[in-house]
C-alpha cells in the first residue's frame, strides 16, 4: 500500500497567537520570509506525495491565495526584471496538486480526516499538521512512510525527549521495541504530568494512517470538552493493527504554533541566511541584555 495523499489540517483559529491570527491564519505565519505552511508542503512533496488535501475554514483564504498562481504578480515581476523571485513564485504554484475542503463538524483534530473522507477512499494517507515541521534529511515524513512500508501498519512520528517536563506538551507513548528505532506502541499518555510518563518517546505531528481511522473515528465519537479527538482513533485502531512510533533520525522539530518556540525558530532561520544571517548575528551581540 503506498503513501499518495496527504491531509493537512489548517481550520484551527490559532488562539494563542492572537490578535495577528483573528484575520490572518497561524499557518500563515512567516519563518523569515517563508510561511510556516509552506514548510510543510515542501516536506509533504519531498517524502513523494504530490496530491494534498488542504482542510480549511471561512478565515482561511490566504492559504489557498498563496498556492494558487498569481498571474498579475508574475507579469509585475517579469516586467520588472525580478527574476529571481518570479520564479519562486512560480515554483510555489507547482508544488503540487491541492484540495482545499471547508470543515464541518464537531470541533477537534479528528475532524479534519471525516471531512477529507471521500477524498481519502480506501487509501492509507498521510496526516500532517499545519503549524509545525520537522527539518531532517531524509524528511520526518518519508522516514515514516518508509516504515510504514515495511509494516503495512499505522505509523506516528516519534522524537526522544529527555526533559521530564517537556513531556507534559506531548502525547507520550508506552512503547514495546521492535527494531532500533521503531516501537509498537502500547499505550498513549496525552499530556503526563513530570513524573508520569509512560517513556521518553513524544509523538509528533505526523502520522501514516490507514483509511479505516474514519471508521473509527465515526466509532468513538466525541470525547473531552466534546471534542472529536484523533488520539481518540489511533486507540481505537489498536483493536485492529499494531501501531508504531518511528524515531526521526537527524531532525529537528520546530513548534511554530507556540509564541516562543516560534521565536526561536525565526532566529534560527534567520542566522543560517547568508543574505541577512551576519547582520543578525551583530544585532543580538550589540543588544543590551
Amino acid at each position: 500500500m503506498k503513501i499518495r495523499k496527504a491531509v493537512i489540517p489548517a481550520a484551527g483559529y490559532g488562539t494563542r497567537f492572537l490578535p495577528m491570527t483573528k484575520a490572518s491564519p497561524k499557518e500563515m505565519l512567516p519563518v523569515v520570509d517563508k510561511p510556516v505552511i509552506q514548510y510543510v508542503v515542501e516536506e509533504v512533496v519531498a517524502s513523494g506525495i504530490k496530491d494534498i488535501i488542504i482542510v480549511t475554514s471561512s478565515n482561511k483564504r490566504a492559504i489557498e491565495d498563496h498556492f494558487d498562481p498569481n498571474y498579475a504578480l508574475e507579469k509585475f515581476l517579469e516586467e520588472n526584471n525580478k527574476l529571481e523571485q518570479l520564479d519562486e513564485i512560480r515554483r510555489i504554484s507547482n508544488l503540487a496538486n491541492f484540495v482545499y475542503v471547508s470543515q464541518k463538524g464537531p470541533i477537534g483534530n479528528g475532524t479534519p480526516i471525516l471531512n477529507a473522507a471521500h477524498i481519502i477512499g480506501d487509501q492509507a494517507f498521510a496526516y500532517i499538521w499545519g503549524d509545525e515541521f520537522i527539518y531532517a534529511q531524509p524528511p520526518r515524513l518519508a522516514q515514516t512512510i518508509k516504515i510504514f512500508e515495511k509494516y503495512q501498519e499505522p505509523c506516528l512520528s516519534a522524537v526522544k525527549i529527555d526533559d521530564p517536563k517537556a513531556l507534559a506538551r506531548y502525547g507520550v507513548a508506552k512503547i514495546k521495541t521492535v527494531e532500533e528505532g521503531v516501537h509498537e506502541i502500547l499505550e498513549i499518555v496525552e499530556k503526563p504530568t513530570p513524573g508520569t510518563a509512560p517513556s521518553n518517546i513524544a509523538l509528533i505531528g505526523a502520522y501514516v494512517l490507514t483509511p479505516d481511522i474514519v471508521d473509527a473515528l465515526k466509532e468513538v465519537g466525541t470525547g473531552k470538552n466534546n471534542e472529536l479527538w484523533l488520539i481518540d482513533g489511533i486507540n481505537k485502531l489498536k483493536d485492529k493493527h499494531k501501531i508504531y512510533a518511528v524515531e526521526i533520525k537527524n531532525g529537528r522539530y520546530y513548534d511554530a504554533g507556540d509564541k516562543l518556540e516560534y521565536l526561536k525558530t525565526n532566529i534560527e532561520f534567520g542566522l543560517k541566511r547568508e543574505d541577512i544571517g551576519p547582520g543578525l548575528k551583530k544585532f543580538i551581540k550589540n543588544l543590551d541584555l
